[in-house]
Parts: C-alpha cells; structure tokens; sequence
C-alpha cells in the first residue's frame, strides 16, 4: 500500500505564468497526497490549492470534502491559495489546518488576516466549512491511513520540513519527506543546533522520496545568502548523504525557464553519478504524480 503524491504548485515566492513556465508550472507550493485509505493530506497551500480545490468539489459531485492541510510555514507563498479553495465554501466540509511547535497561534492569525476587509472581501470566519488550527508537536501524528511528523528546518521566522509514511497492511517506512523551504548552506546564520545537518539526513534516510528547495544555483545563492533557500547543488548533497530514492527538486524560481530547468535537472543527475550514488533526480512539475 502506498501514498499517492500530485503535485499542484511548483513555483516559489511569487506565481510565475507565462510561455516559459508551461510545463513545470507557474503555481506556489501545493501537493496533494492520498493515503491508501483515500484519505487527503495537503502539503502547503499556495495558489495550486484552487486547482485542487476544484477538483475535489467535481470528485465530490459538489458535496462537502474532509482533509488536513499541513503549512510548512505562514509566508505569502505557502498560504495565499487558501481564499480561492473551493471546499472551505461548501457546507459540511471539514479541515484542520496544521502548524508544528508553537506555529499555531502565528499561522491562525496570519491565515485570518490575509482574509481581513482591508485586503479580501470575504471575511475568514464567513467560510463555510469547519475548519481548526492544530499543532503537531514534537510526536508522530498518526492517522488511520498515514503517519506524519515535523522537523524545523532553517528559513526565516521558522518552518517545518514534513515525512508521511502509509499504515496499514502493507506499508513501509520509506515514505515521503517534504521540505518546500530550507536553507542548508552552513555559513547562513540561523542559530541552529550543532549537529542540525545530521539530524536532517536522519529525518530524509532512505525515504523513497524527498521533495526538497532547489531554488537557487551557485551563482544565484551568493546574492541570496540569508533569504531560506538551498541551491541545487545542496539538495543533491543531502539527498545522496541520506540514501533516498528519488530527490525531486521543487521552488522553482519564478525566474527559472523550463528549459533551464531541463539543463539544471541534467547537471544534477550528473552529479550523483559523480558521487557513485543512485539517487533519480526530478523537476516538480504541476499534474506530476508518484506513488510512495
């Protein structure tokens, strides 16, 4: 038994459409992820979620529809698809919406203020779904279909990197881990706990697939040093240190072309086989399904 994973938003900080963007996407972040029971896990909720969220509206024949949406962080990117999700205006629908380690009064609020009259003209408490705030502490929340637990990764004004396995019969431990934001070059100051790197491949080893930020090349970063994100030189090196199957780069740039992503996706790969390592490597690409 498996997780299914579909990718909704690639994109990071900004949506990015246009004629350069058309095949790996031009949404912020937003992956969907099924347990073998059928249940929904959202992974952030950036502008793929309104496509998702039409989606399920059809697959519910326009009846209300249940998920948990896990947030790795508040920043615009991560939440600004939440307003346009179809099911939070259907009755009877239900979510919690996920935060980790004290994220949750930060993420109510920020979620609620982006809906404020002053920027939106639909208030939050107006919705018509049931939807709470919930945090997940330091403990492995663990569900009929799927198991899920939080890391705190290195961006700015915190966030989480996440690592769903499947229950059941038939289930492993391998999974999915999700790290939409993460600035792994040691020299950025974020006061992190010695040892922070290994404790980081301990959460990834050997998990079929690690989702991970490539936003940056070398080049890019030297300019971006300090801003949360990793190049794709970086997600290599963890991917291969941590033994996963498949590293699959996402936050994409807004600037980066799917040509040029083509290109970066070959060095990659060349890379690994540098290192004697067997990690595939992939682009995100909104409509990209895995199983896990």
């Amino acid at each position: 038994m498996t997780l299914r994973v579909r990718f909704w938003g690639t994109r990071g900080s900004v949506p990015a459409p246009g004629p350069t963007t058309v095949r790996y996407g031009g949404n912020t972040p937003c992956v969907e992820v099924r347990a073998p029971d059928g249940a929904l896990v959202v992974l952030d909720a950036g502008t793929g979620i309104r496509a998702l969220g039409q989606a399920l509206v059809a697959e519910a024949g326009g009846g209300p529809v249940e998920g948990d949406i896990f947030l790795t962080h508040a920043h615009w990117d991560h939440i600004q698809g939440l307003p346009f999700f179809a099911p939070l205006f259907r009755p009877g629908s239900r979510f919690t919406i996920w935060g980790a380690d004290g994220m949750e009064a930060g993420i109510d609020a920020v979620v609620r203020d982006q809906m404020a009259p002053a920027v939106f003209p639909f208030a939050f408490d107006e919705l018509r779904a049931a939807v709470q705030f919930r945090s997940l502490d330091d403990q492995e929340r663990r569900h009929a279909g799927y198991g899920i637990e939080a890391l705190r990764v290195r961006h700015p004004g915190g966030a989480y990197g996440y690592r769903l396995t499947s229950r059941g019969a038939g289930g492993d431990d391998q999974g999915l881990v999700y790290v939409s934001d993460n600035e792994l070059n040691a020299a950025a100051a974020y006061g992190s706990a010695p040892g922070w790197r290994d404790a980081l491949v301990r959460f990834a080893a050997g998990a079929r697939v690690l989702v991970h930020d490539a936003m940056y090349t070398r080049e890019e970063y030297a300019e971006h040093k300090g801003w949360g994100h990793s190049t794709f030189d970086e997600a290599v090196e963890l991917a291969v240190d941590a033994g996963v199957e498949t590293l699959v780069l996402y936050h994409h740039s807004p600037d980066r072309t799917d040509e040029e992503l083509d290109g970066r996706v070959a060095e990659c790969r060349d890379a690994v086989a540098r290192r004697g390592s067997t990690v595939a490597v992939v682009a995100a690409a909104e409509g990209m399904v895995l199983s896990v």
